[in-house]
């Protein structure tokens, strides 16, 4: 073949023509994916706005509520100053008896001393007759019930611990009440122990607690065998006077 053949064979140099251009074509693009949907809204967010307002406004009463409780706590412990000596009843009244603060664990000289609380209580059987019921340990349950227990409750280590420090906080020698406070302090024991004999079905079936008495056996701590120490080891008692229970209470009104 020869070069006019304009075949493969055509003389080096010599460089073949490009094809006509026709009519330029814009290159296909692919489609836009569509807009993805929003997130839906969680949370506080997804709550119309009515119960967003309330979330609010339940989340700053909360708030509040523990700015105050702190502040009270701390002008409690705190050392006496201008606003405890003016508004000292307000912040009693907010603490005691169920947040007071009791920093005896760091005190120089500890406890060392074992105080039991025990009751008795007079019982009207369901077959109309009286009876008076030994005393009960009402510590030695807590302490059983504490024993061994990894988690034990708030109820079980303080509640009677601190109704009967409350109590002979707020009493003379001769186990009289002094003020308000005192008149609360039996009110809020005689609760708690008519609430014991009811878990430990004191009155028995159909049974009534009508009054109880309470009272406390103190015993020193036996000092080290290493300490020269002298420590009498006998039992100290304090006993209270008979409390009346009311009907509603005596029948396991008590929650």
């Amino acid at each position: 073949m020869d070069a006019n053949d304009g075949g493969s064979t055509a003389p080096e140099g010599e460089q073949t023509p490009a094809a006509p251009e026709g009519p330029h074509v814009p290159a296909q693009q692919p489609p836009h994916p569509p807009p993805s949907a929003p997130d839906p809204p969680v949370g506080v967010a997804a709550l119309s706005l009515r119960y967003q307002v309330g979330a609010a406004l339940a989340v700053a009463v909360v708030a509040v509520a523990a700015l105050v409780h702190l502040g009270m706590v701390f002008l409690h412990v705190a050392p006496s100053n201008t606003v405890t000596k003016q508004h000292g009843k307000a912040i009693d009244e907010w603490i005691y008896p169920e947040f007071e603060q009791n920093w005896k664990l760091f005190a120089p000289n500890p406890l060392q001393q074992n105080i039991e609380v025990q009751v008795r209580a007079d019982i009207r059987t369901a077959a109309g007759e009286t009876r008076t019921t030994g005393w009960y340990d009402l510590s030695a349950e807590d302490g059983s019930a504490i024993d061994g227990n990894l988690l034990p409750s708030h109820t079980e280590q303080n509640e009677l611990r601190r109704a009967w420090d409350f109590l002979t906080a707020t009493h003379d020698g001769e186990n009289r009440a002094i003020g308000v406070r005192g008149t609360l302090a039996e009110t809020y024991l005689r609760r708690i122990v008519v609430l014991r004999l009811g878990r430990d079905d004191a009155a028995g079936a159909g049974g009534t607690v009508q009054r109880v008495q309470v009272r406390s056996v103190t015993t020193n701590v036996r000092p080290p065998e290493w300490s020269d120490e002298q420590v009498s080891t006998t039992p100290q008692y304090r006993t209270l006077p008979w409390w009346t229970v009311p009907a509603a209470e005596g029948t396991g009104g008590v929650r």
